[in-house]
């Protein structure tokens, strides 16, 4: 007799049939969204990923940042020390909707 040893299948296996949490809890780490542009992009830059999942001060999930975003907000001449992730959700458009 010969034994099959059995992998549980990957979440991203069937990417059709992801639902939006599964899609954000895959996205990459999550931050308060009081972090600055420039903390982000030093997460960012240290879990080397492209990506960050949003939360508020309640620890819900509120959006998506990635690194094109978040570049192009500090490279804008609008860009200060002060510019939040939950200011910039609005811009990016990745607001999950209820």
């Amino acid at each position: 007799m010969t034994l099959i040893q059995m992998q549980p299948r990957s979440a991203d296996a069937n990417p059709v049939h992801r639902t939006a949490v599964e899609v954000m809890d895959a996205a990459g780490p999550q931050v308060c969204d009081d972090m600055s542009v420039e903390v982000a992009l030093a997460v960012m830059a240290a879990a080397r990923t492209g990506r960050l999942v949003v939360c508020d001060q309640d620890d819900q999930r509120i959006g998506l940042v990635t690194r094109t975003d978040l570049t192009a907000v500090r490279d804008s001449g609008a860009h200060t020390d002060r510019v939040r992730l939950r200011d910039i959700l609005g811009d990016t458009d990745r607001q999950p909707h209820p």
